[in-house]
């Protein structure tokens, strides 16, 4: 079974009904159809919840918060392991001259180790990482 790794930018693109939104929704429809996993690594969640938070207000926040909840997506913790594998991960981006922030490493780990797991992102300067994992690109705004 395919696990699609929802990144931030795909999270918020389904909200803010962008470019891609649709791709988004019916990954989560087929998550809650039981015919995929749509995932989605802690601290991109926490990323969802601060840039809500910023642009629409806590009580917003919340809402969103509760709203993706009821779709049952799994929240993946970052522990030590993940940790460290992910520092790898945007180390040897960095010595291809593509740095990326350390949260979006945890979602490459996270998608990373099976080509059955897809990483979901509207976030382009993730092409480097495509020779080590799956990545689907949402298109451009």
């Amino acid at each position: 079974m395919v696990t699609y790794v929802l990144d931030s930018s795909a999270i918020l693109r389904y909200l803010d009904d962008e470019a891609g939104a649709a791709r988004v929704a019916e990954i989560i429809k087929s998550h809650l159809a039981g015919g995929c996993v749509a995932a989605v690594s802690a601290l991109h969640w926490g990323e969802v919840a601060g840039i809500t938070c910023k642009l629409h207000g806590r009580p917003a926040m919340e809402l969103v918060l509760s709203r993706l909840s009821s779709f049952g997506l799994p929240i993946v913790a970052a522990d030590g392991d993940r940790a460290v594998r992910s520092s790898l991960i945007k180390l040897k981006l960095i010595k291809l001259k593509r740095e990326i922030p350390y949260v979006d490493a945890f979602g490459i780990e996270l998608a990373s180790g099976s080509r059955d797991r897809v990483f979901v992102t509207a976030d382009f300067d993730f092409k480097p990482a495509s020779r080590d994992v799956t990545i689907e690109f949402l298109p451009a705004k």
